[in-house]
């Protein structure tokens, strides 16, 4: 079997700071950006890596879910426990002090966990929480 990490979604409530943020600061590449009735779904990914995607799409776009559901989305979001990614780099440090000097909000700054890996973790504009880990 040959299965591939394709695309994966997270939320976003602004699309321009999420561009800010995916494009500027992470180096992500534009793959496609889509509007249709006020919303857009904007696909990034790293350039040395195009068969892999992140979708940002609006959070709550799915006609069958309620006010009070996307009520309790948007929460879930503005507290960063709706959404997710792990990504990893070879210089976590550098990265780091990269992401940390474009004013990302910063969760947790390069740390040796105790289940065998070091990483740190940001907040995108939307909430959603972006851990990085080092390649080792």
């Amino acid at each position: 079997m040959d299965i591939t990490i394709h695309s994966s979604f997270l939320p976003h409530t602004d699309p321009d700071a999420s561009l800010a943020f995916y494009r500027d600061a992470l180096g992500f590449e534009v793959r496609n950006d889509v509007g249709y009735k006020g919303m857009r779904w904007i696909t990034v990914g790293p350039g040395d890596q195009p068969d892999t995607s992140i979708v940002l799409h609006p959070p709550a776009a799915n006609p069958g879910i309620t006010d009070d559901e996307r009520g309790t989305i948007l929460e879930l979001m503005a507290k960063g426990s709706y959404f997710g990614v792990n990504l990893a780099t070879a210089d976590l440090d550098g990265t780091f002090a990269t992401l940390e000097a474009t004013g990302a909000e910063v969760v947790q700054e390069p740390t040796e966990q105790p289940y065998g890996v070091r990483d740190c973790a940001f907040r995108d504009p939307a909430g959603n929480m972006i851990r990085i880990q080092e390649l080792r």
